[in-house]
């Protein structure tokens, strides 16, 4: 029988946030101002390790050709950051979360759960989302965040260094995604796994792990904390 988890990782696109955000509002935000940040002097000390990974090529047309194929670089994403910062700083991005995310956090983090983010965007980025949440600062219930500087999220041994370095053992760490994949990784490397199955995103249920609809059934599930 399963420990009851006294730590929960989550995903952040599909998971607790619409993937429409990330690609309609995120994504063209960034774009559209690639090639004034290629341009500015300031940013050349970044704009270098674009060129080390893209010898010869134009920084701007490589990072648009990155975005376009959605790679996980942690280059783009470290810019993509930086962009987006600016967005959430003069109020054109507000981090957009599902309704029913915000109140189990709360609940979550006022039982003494503790809870971590892991997301191929930036950790900077991840911050960002959170802290300019339409619902508030919800930046302040999470311990930590990690993004692909721990590890691909579809490798075992990320999820091994994330509970490592989380001072938690895996069995008693719950990871929360959209992606069979990534859920796999987690479920191979100890931890406990609910596949989370947003109908407004259209996932679809693999059937190995625990599904859930939304956290509030997250919190059914494994005997947490719920909404009176």
């Amino acid at each position: 029988m399963s420990l009851p988890p006294a730590a929960i990782l989550t995903d952040i696109e599909g998971t607790t946030t619409p993937v429409a955000f990330v690609h309609d509002v995120l994504f063209p935000f960034a774009r559209e101002r690639l090639a004034a940040f290629c341009a500015a002097p300031r940013n050349a000390p970044v704009l270098e390790e674009v060129t080390r990974l893209a010898p010869g090529a134009d920084p701007l047309q490589t990072l648009l050709g990155w975005m376009e194929g959605d790679e996980k670089i942690f280059v783009l994403k470290t810019i993509q950051g930086i962009i987006w910062a600016d967005g959430y700083a003069s109020g054109e991005i507000t981090g957009d979360v599902y309704p029913d995310v915000p109140p189990a956090l709360r609940r979550w983090a006022n039982a003494g759960l503790r809870l971590y983010v892991y997301s191929s965007g930036s950790v900077a980025s991840q911050k960002l989302l959170f802290k300019h949440a339409a619902a508030g600062d919800l930046s302040l219930f999470f311990q930590g965040f990690f993004d692909t500087a721990a590890g691909p999220k579809r490798e075992v041994s990320s999820y091994v260094d994330i509970c490592r370095g989380a001072n938690i053992s895996p069995a008693e760490m719950l990871f929360l995604s959209d992606v069979t994949a990534e859920l796999d990784a987690a479920a191979a490397a100890g931890l406990q796994t609910c596949h989370i199955i947003r109908p407004e995103d259209g996932t679809v249920a693999g059937g190995s792990h625990m599904a859930a609809v939304d956290f509030n059934e997250v919190s059914l599930r494994f005997g947490l904390p719920r909404a009176a």
